[in-house]
């Protein structure tokens, strides 16, 4: 038999302080600052990030297509685009930094940020163990909101996702603790300010849309007291909103019901802590045509970021195909920043030239390859549309 050295003591000691830490931050959360008016802000800032992968070349189009559509915006001081470098992982495992302190300090300095998908270091790559960027973008920011759209009309989704993003099985996804040999254990968390704020923006979002159904999604039943305190929480916020049919079901049977032709028809938004609605939103981009096609916001107080919902295809790039690449998600992604800034006209615009070339008149395609067209073409295309 293998001999394993286990020290329960050190484990113990490392939970200690993430339970200070996650404390502290429960108690912050308390304290979320106001989202600011941002018709009142000149210039509004909106910071451009590429990170690597086919994440510049996508997000060069986006911004592109923002430039155009926010020209006058631009002339007149009242919006400025900033870029901002340095999230590529080659930076990011020089300086050890899941966001390198330059690039958080900049980010910080805008009011809204497009950013391109970014590489994540997985066991076995050769890389060292930096979080995701997305992630610690997510907590460093405070958004705490992952609000994915799908749409698919002529099969009766219209789906909106209200996923909770800096707690559950991702608040401290890389610093579990390797207790002995044979014991690895992670952490899950729950806030009641944290569940309690991602569920009444879900429900406001609902009333203000004229949605009529809710739906909360975990596992209550076997994760009982980090689900179970997710679910009750937000039957609670639910009672506020007596129009709302609110509904609960578990991650297993909802990603099954997605599939149903017939019962899908019959959900709108949903709630749910951060790995489930990870998972879901990715199967429920399938319909809409793959991750390639949605967008995602990342919406808290201060700040929103807003990006596709896919990773930054690596393969791609070694291939030389990355001038092939998407950039649909971040169009759409572009569609929900303009939305988000007030700018609605500007914004069902891009969604109604988005439509009409992926769905509709469809004059070009994006395969990957080039047995379709470039990213440049299609941005190209959806502009001749606006």
């Amino acid at each position: 038999m293998q001999n394993t050295h286990f020290d329960p003591e050190v484990a113990v000691e490392k939970f200690r302080s993430l339970l200070l830490e996650q404390q502290e931050r429960a108690e912050r959360i308390r304290n979320t600052s106001p989202s600011p008016d941002y018709k009142n802000l000149k210039p509004l800032i909106i910071g451009v990030c590429g990170g690597d992968g086919i994440g510049p070349v996508i997000t060069h189009e986006a911004r592109r297509v923002l430039e155009y559509l926010l020209a006058d915006e631009v002339r007149a001081g009242k919006v400025e685009f900033r870029d901002i470098d340095g999230l590529t992982i080659e930076r990011r495992c020089e300086v050890m930094q899941a966001i390198p302190d330059d690039v958080l300090a900049a980010l910080k300095e805008c009011h809204v940020i497009l950013k391109g998908p970014t590489t994540t270091p997985q066991a076995g790559d050769g890389r060292p163990n930096i979080e995701s960027a997305n992630v610690a973008m997510r907590k460093a920011l405070d958004l705490f909101a992952n609000v994915r759209p799908v749409k698919v009309p002529d099969q009766g989704i219209d789906w909106t996702f209200f996923r909770e993003n800096t707690e559950g099985s991702y608040a401290v996804g890389s610093r579990g603790v390797n207790v002995s040999d044979d014991l690895a254990m992670d952490f899950v968390v729950t806030t009641t300010g944290g569940t309690e704020r991602i569920a009444r923006q879900a429900f406001e979002f609902a009333r203000k849309n004229g949605k009529k159904r809710v739906a909360i999604v975990t596992k209550a039943n076997v994760i009982k007291t980090t689900d179970g305190k997710f679910l009750n929480l937000c039957k609670e916020i639910a009672a506020e909103y007596p129009e709302i049919e609110t509904t609960d079901w578990y991650i297993d049977i909802m990603t099954a019901k997605l599939v149903d032709e017939k019962r899908r028809r019959d959900f709108q938004v949903f709630i749910l802590p951060n790995l489930y609605g990870d998972i879901l939103t990715d199967e429920a981009a399938e319909f809409q045509g793959g991750v390639g096609t949605a967008g995602s916001a990342n919406i808290g107080g201060r700040y929103a970021m807003f990006e596709a919902i896919h990773g930054s295809a690596p393969r791609m790039v070694s291939e030389g195909r990355a001038k092939y690449a998407d950039p649909c998600s971040m169009m759409r992604a572009a569609v929900m920043l303009l939305n988000h800034i007030g700018e609605n006209e500007k914004a069902a615009r891009l969604e109604r030239a988005l439509d009409v070339c992926m769905f509709e008149e469809k004059r070009l395609t994006i395969t990957g390859r080039d047995t379709g067209a470039t990213t440049a073409e299609f941005a190209d295309y959806v502009m001749e549309k606006l």
